[in-house]
């Protein structure tokens, strides 16, 4: 009986430790959250506006002046951004932002993922690690997993730079984005979105009679415009992936945290419950032994 009692003593500890760990967690990735969350809403409105901008731009000029990146491409040599966390402790996100990704492969490049003309830039260790284990015969053509707590704009700038010069030469003709998308705390959508080429307006809705064509005023040129005016906007974009996902990590560990830290509770009081059992046994069946010991000895 002893020796149960010290088991469920060493469970109970066992268990405040961990509790004390996940609550610890919880509170630093509350306070990162904070940080990334507003991070997140300053970049959003400011990136969308922007996509909107170079949608409309793109689609006025077609046929007058053109971008590389918004060229019509083969789907020939796709690469796929894949944006992880490098930690985990996140609950599902990032199955999840994995799922996304699969799926976009499944649909369509199914092919290259055969022949192993897909190619792959991971963000983030879990990516990379699934990646390697699972996408063995496609190449990853740079990661980054050794993340700090956010990736910086100048970090970002080396990622779309490697890009851009690889989609420009050819060697790669389409790029998809998967990552996960921002609400709150509790919520996060992973998607699976292409980032090059850039998509314009739908013809049909471009060329409606109720739409007029803007007639954009350029100074300098269109094409010198363009050359400047594309890839910092794509650079935009592509950070704010980042901080999308970045954001979600820490929303997705804090709830994580918070139903481990629950449960953690639910399993101390059920653990206590069972050690006052047995103790309670453990008395009784003393008492028991001592009153029968008395009573052999007044026989006697």
């Amino acid at each position: 009986m002893s020796g149960q009692l010290k088991e469920v003593r060493e469970r109970i500890k066992s268990v405040i430790s961990t509790q004390q760990i996940t609550k610890a967690m919880k509170m630093v990735s509350a306070a990162k959250l904070r940080r990334a969350q507003q991070a997140i809403t300053e970049i959003r409105p400011y990136s969308d506006r922007l996509q909107k901008v170079l949608k409309h731009v793109l689609t006025s000029l077609e046929g007058e002046a053109d971008s590389v990146f918004n060229r019509k491409t083969e789907l020939k040599k796709p690469l796929i951004i894949l944006n992880t966390s490098s930690r985990g402790l996140c609950g599902a996100f990032n199955t999840n932002i994995l799922k996304a990704a699969i799926a976009e492969i499944e649909d369509k490049y199914k092919s290259n993922e055969a022949d192993g003309s897909l190619i792959f830039l991971c963000v983030g260790k879990k990516g990379h690690d699934y990646v390697k284990k699972h996408y063995n015969k496609c190449v990853i053509i740079a990661d980054w997993v050794n993340l700090p707590n956010h990736m910086s704009f100048e970090q970002v700038e080396e990622i779309a730079e490697l890009i851009f010069e690889k989609f420009e030469n050819g060697e790669i003709d389409t790029v998809e984005v998967a990552y996960s998308r921002f609400k709150n705390a509790g919520v996060q959508y992973p998607e699976a979105l292409r980032y090059l080429p850039v998509a314009q307006l739908d013809t049909d809705y471009s060329k409606k009679k109720h739409r007029k064509r803007a007639d954009y005023v350029f100074e300098p040129d269109k094409v010198t415009l363009l050359n400047e005016l594309v890839p910092s906007i794509l650079k935009t974009q592509l950070h704010r992936y980042f901080l999308d996902t970045h954001a979600s990590e820490h929303g997705a560990r804090m709830t994580a945290m918070d139903k481990a830290t629950e449960n953690a509770e639910e399993l101390l009081k059920e653990l206590r419950i069972g050690y006052n059992k047995a103790r309670q046994a453990a008395i009784t069946t003393e008492i028991s032994e001592i009153v029968g010991g008395a009573a052999a000895l007044e026989g006697a």
